[in-house]
């Protein structure tokens, strides 16, 4: 890759138009003995022996560095100048994510640190800068086998194996600079009524130093559909617009609204860009609803890892590509599995219409005590905040599959977590574990990884005449009438021409054709069940050995047309559940 990779705007939601991308060829060290700090890996003139590609990760083939064993920590340099037009203005250095504990210093002084490894953060450097060039040091601390930090799919051994796969360390989102006014928009959240054509906004700025107003506008392709303009007083206002067209994000139609915010702030302006969709979500008994109609979701595992990139994609439209693909065999959505997604991705989903399940990368993380916790809800409620106004994002899913590990799961683990969330998003339906073991919950789902068809459909075969539901583990769950969500089953192998060996769930079909009975024989099951409100099949594509997907690792075909006519033909058939 000889160009600078990854150049899109990072951070589609809030978007100025001071931007510096910062992405590109880096110095870079390893540190495996931690000692970098005590060596001044941080001033300008340490020796750094390697070169690295931001922004992906030095496991990755793309990096430059590939290199595959465990690192304790590892050290970034580069230098950089400031536009001297952003002299009036604070400079802010942003990361998308940088796994796992990193510190940032800017011409050898500590500007601040960051614990999580999937979440964005930022530092205003403007007091560190010097006229002309400035050195910028990252320091990386990633140690995914002690058991106190998320690290989701990232293998603790050597080797990937089983659901575990190559590992990232790093840096591995776009790092970029940002020209921020004195006076500026801190951060907003919208809430959107589709039943009164209207949205509200909750926006946060810096307190005013003088008159000063904050002006909102919404348009959808290029009509303006609603402008309001209201006095600042204080740190936060509330702004409702009346929209003059209804123009209803859906499942496959994702229509968004331009919105555009400036605050003026006397002589001081800030002009964000941004965009929201107008949808509801709501849930009942026996439900999800999209804009009060019932939608089944028919969601596919999507694990965000990629050939050569690892955590990263390649390039913007591989992020749009995967959803692409998704859609074109009926999948209308995904589960975001054991990671926190690009806010790129997400774009992507809300422009095209995809529901989608935020999710934290929980394993490898001891949950069952107070460090645990600790280490886990930070950086989720940073999630939560960032992501909040994504319309594709239709639930929260903070844990999955918590088994029990060196002690019993801590179940007041998983109610502070779940309440927390629900403080911070009331908007949207929360699953405490997916799968096991339940506490409280607003959907009730299992995992269900049977592959004979006959026996996979008995499962559900009294709830659907109105009896009881099934219930994995029901010595330490309980069915309490929520709506139904099968959330992994499938997992249906087949080794296609990029590997010579691998796995998946059960015994791998003798052919094609019977991959897909059993495929239409497994989703028709959940389907044509009124009391199954959605389903998320086991997964998109393979990922290393694990060799269950719809497409190949690297996202070709791996069956003929017709065996994914016949999945798309089932994935689109109405459900049961459905208006």
């Amino acid at each position: 890759m000889d160009k600078q990779p990854r150049t899109e705007y990072p951070r589609p939601q809030m978007v100025r138009e001071g931007y510096v991308n910062l992405n590109g060829q880096w110095d870079f060290a390893f540190d495996f003995g931690k000692s970098g700090r005590e060596r001044k890996m941080y001033e300008k003139d340490a020796a750094y022996p390697e070169k690295i590609l931001v922004p992906f990760c030095p496991e990755s083939k793309l990096s430059g560095i590939e290199y595959k064993d465990f690192m304790n920590a590892v050290w970034y340099r580069r230098g950089f100048t400031v536009p001297a037009e952003w002299k009036d203005a604070r400079t802010v250095l942003h990361f998308g994510a940088v796994d796992y504990y990193c510190e940032v210093y800017v011409n050898e002084k500590k500007v601040g640190s960051h614990a999580g490894g999937y979440t964005s953060f930022c530092f205003d450097i403007t007091d560190y800068l010097a006229e002309g060039e400035n050195t910028l040091a990252v320091y990386a601390e990633d140690e995914g086998r002690s058991g106190r930090q998320p690290r989701g799919k990232q293998c603790g051994n050597y080797y990937s194996g089983g659901c575990d796969y190559t590992r990232t360390t790093g840096i591995w989102q776009t790092v970029w600079l940002e020209r921020l006014p004195e006076s500026h928009i801190k951060n907003f959240k919208v809430y959107p009524n589709p039943d009164d054509c209207s949205v509200t906004l909750e926006v946060d700025v810096t307190y005013p130093t003088g008159a000063a107003a904050l002006t909102v506008k919404a348009a959808y392709e290029g009509r303006e559909m609603g402008t309001v303009t209201l006095p600042v007083t204080g740190h936060t206002l509330m702004v409702y617009l009346k929209l003059a067209e209804r123009q209803l994000w859906e499942a496959g139609k994702g229509r968004l609204y331009d919105l555009t915010l400036t605050y003026a702030d006397g002589a001081c302006q800030d002009r964000v860009e941004s965009y929201f969709g107008l949808r509801s979500v709501s849930w009942d008994n026996k439900a999800m609803y999209l804009n009060g109609k019932k939608v089944f979701q028919r969601l596919v595992l999507d694990q965000g890892f990629y050939p050569d990139g690892v955590y990263t994609a390649p390039t913007d439209e591989d992020l749009k590509k995967d959803i692409e693909l998704s859609l074109a065999v009926g999948f209308n959505g995904a589960r975001l599995h054991e990671k926190i997604f690009d806010p790129r991705f997400l774009y992507w989903a809300d422009k095209l219409g995809y529901l989608v399940w935020g999710e934290h990368a929980n394993w490898g993380l001891e949950i069952w005590n107070g460090e645990g916790l600790r280490n886990f809800l930070p950086e989720w409620l940073e999630a939560l905040e960032r992501d909040f106004n994504h319309p594709a994002i239709v639930g929260w899913c903070p844990f999955n599959e918590t088994w029990d590990g060196r002690q019993r799961q801590d179940d007041g683990v998983l109610s502070t977590v779940y309440h927390a969330t629900k403080a911070i998003d009331h908007t949207r339906p929360v699953i405490d574990t997916s799968g096991n073991f339940h506490v409280i919950t607003d959907i009730f789902d299992v995992h269900d990884y049977e592959q004979d068809t006959a026996k996979f459909a008995e499962h559900y075969a009294a709830m659907k005449a109105g009896g009881e539901a099934y219930v994995t583990f029901a010595d330490r769950q309980k069915y309490e009438g929520q709506p139904y969500f099968v959330s992994e089953y499938g997992g249906t192998w087949w080794i296609g021409d990029e590997r010579r060996e691998g796995w998946g769930y059960g015994t791998q079909p003798k052919d094609v054709e019977e991959l897909a009975q059993r495929y239409v024989g497994l989703t028709s099951a959940l389907l044509d069940n009124p009391q199954i409100c959605a389903f998320c099949y086991t997964q998109l594509y393979d990922v290393e050995q694990e060799q269950n997907g719809m497409y190949t690792y690297s996202r070709k075909k791996k069956f003929p047309e017709a065996i994914y006519e016949k999945i798309r033909a089932v994935n689109t058939k109405k459900a049961a559940i459905e208006d």
